[in-house]
């Protein structure tokens, strides 16, 4: 892991106006706690890392203009709209050597995004799920075979007492 992260942080070297630091707006908690002080050691550069905890918080700060970060992480869904705003550069593949590496299954997903990964290199790809406790759902009369279950206030206050969790990313829900 210690040697992707960092390989991808040096594919950011190239946009910083002074390769001795380096600016990174991530969610939280995608990174190991010594992977930026490893970063550090190996290459002597320093890096400010932020982090957010929403596309909207990271939208935002781009939209604005003039974030000032060299290398953000942004979610699929959200990297289109902050592609056709012009907040992005377009890689310099010549300098990416590992590309032919990535899955083309999943490069394929992403081209609804950033057609050809013009202004982006996958980092993490991920997908949402629903679990639940069959027995619960059975014994309270829940019925997974519909939305209703999630959607109808009738329906989702059955399992109030035994936990329910939606994300907070409408575009994930």
């Amino acid at each position: 892991m210690k040697k992707i992260l960092s390989i991808i942080f040096l594919l950011a070297l190239p946009l910083s106006s002074n390769a001795e630091e380096l600016f990174i707006y991530n969610w939280s908690d995608y990174i190991a706690e010594d992977t930026i002080a490893n970063f550090e050691a190996e290459t002597g550069i320093d890096v400010t890392y932020d982090m957010y905890d929403s596309n909207e918080v990271l939208e935002a700060k781009l939209l604005a203009g003039n974030s000032g970060y060299d290398l953000v992480f942004p979610s699929g869904s959200f990297m289109e709209n902050q592609i056709n705003a012009g907040v992005y550069q377009k890689l310099d593949k010549s300098l990416l050597s590992n590309l032919g590496n990535l899955d083309p299954v999943i490069l394929e997903k992403v081209d609804a995004h950033d057609p050809g990964s013009e202004h982006s290199v996958v980092y993490m790809y991920g997908t949402t799920g629903i679990g639940y406790n069959e027995d619960e759902l059975e014994a309270r009369g829940g019925n997974v075979e519909s939305w209703d279950i999630i959607f109808k206030p009738e329906e989702i206050s059955k399992f109030a007492d035994c936990g329910v969790a939606i994300l907070d990313a409408p575009s994930e829900v």
